[in-house]
């Protein structure tokens, strides 16, 4: 995960103005920004406008994050590379949050919320396919495979 995360600034210049890429790059940084400790309360649900949605456990943990919101956000564009967020809007989505807890607490690869299985060299890939609609067919194709993957080692 790190050596994803140290090449996040390559990838994003590589891709361009692709907002696809953008905002994977966005999901898998704020799981590195926030640490372990906010992974089973806080989950990086997508990227809008320079908006990151961040899904929370409960009005609790939507107070406390907040107030470290600048913290969050000078570390996720520090790790980008750039300012890609300019703000973080956490909502409460307990439902989000469960689907990564699992069923008994257990973190749990979701297609949707968690990005990471996305290689250096698939990213790059579709930043090199300019047509919009294609990018996001291959992108989707590609996370529908990784996905059926996981599921199989389940």
């Amino acid at each position: 995960m790190d050596s994803l995360i140290k090449t996040l600034p390559k990838i994003l210049q590589a891709a361009g103005d692709s907002p696809e890429v953008a905002e994977a790059a966005c999901l898998a940084a704020w799981k590195h920004a926030a640490g372990d400790g906010l992974r089973d309360h806080a989950v990086p649900l997508r990227l809008h406008r320079k908006t990151l949605v961040v899904g929370v456990a409960d009005t609790t943990w939507q107070k406390q994050l907040q107030f470290l919101s600048g913290q969050l956000l000078f570390r996720l564009n520090s790790i980008l590379g750039q300012p890609l967020v300019t703000f973080v809007d956490f909502r409460v989505d307990s439902k989000a949050v469960a689907n990564v807890r699992g069923p008994q607490g257990a973190d749990r690869t979701s297609r949707a919320l968690d990005p990471t299985p996305v290689s250096v060299e698939l990213i790059t890939a579709a930043g090199e396919i300019r047509d919009k609609d294609l990018r996001r067919a291959f992108l989707g194709a590609a996370m529908s495979c990784i996905h059926r993957m996981d599921k199989s080692r389940i």
